[in-house]
């Protein structure tokens, strides 16, 4: 492994350990020239299926835009990055665990629904939006509708509830 202070090509491991969900192996590394320590992450490299799109096209899984669709819902959300990213390697392993060699874009889209709706609610209605495409305003109803039904009191109290808004508005009004 070469520094990335010196770029010297002879670095040695000083530690290894797993990090906390036991995903990759940290490795604490130091440099044989400069003496600089620093840090590096192992993975392991796993297949993923194919992606069939919705019209018909296929092309291969990218994490990045994994990663991007749900970064995207979740901008500007009280959510930490610690569970942001577990949300992700859950994801990734659910989807490089599939046996098939090709895997429905539908598939993915409803697994980060899933991801997002035990997130942040406002980003599940978010990424619903575009991934469901709705149309109207009625649509964006039906869908906080269902949301609560599936989670009834699930209200983080972080988020500001949905369907309160609704509430708010018809007091309002009288």
């Amino acid at each position: 492994m070469w520094c990335p202070f010196c770029n010297h090509d002879d670095t040695r491991v000083v530690d290894s350990r797993l990090t906390g969900d036991g995903m990759q192996i940290r490795r604490r590394r130091e440099c044989g020239n400069c003496a600089a320590r620093f840090n590096t992450f192992e993975t392991p490299e796993l297949k993923a299926p194919r992606v069939i799109k919705s019209d018909g096209m296929r092309e291969g899984f990218s994490e990045d835009k994994l990663r991007i669709g749900m970064l995207r819902a979740l901008e500007k959300r009280p959510v930490e990055t610690r569970e942001v990213e577990r949300a992700i390697r859950s994801l990734l392993y659910e989807i490089r665990s599939v046996e098939d060699a090709e895997i429905p874009s539908s598939l993915i889209g409803e697994w980060v629904m899933r991801e997002l709706s035990q997130l942040d609610q406002v980003a599940y209605v978010r990424f619903a939006s575009v991934y469901r495409r709705f149309e109207d305003i009625q649509a964006f109803r039906d869908e906080i509708e269902r949301l609560e039904k599936e989670h009834p009191g699930s209200m983080d109290n972080r988020q500001i509830s949905l369907l309160d808004i609704r509430a708010q508005e018809k007091w309002r009004r009288k």
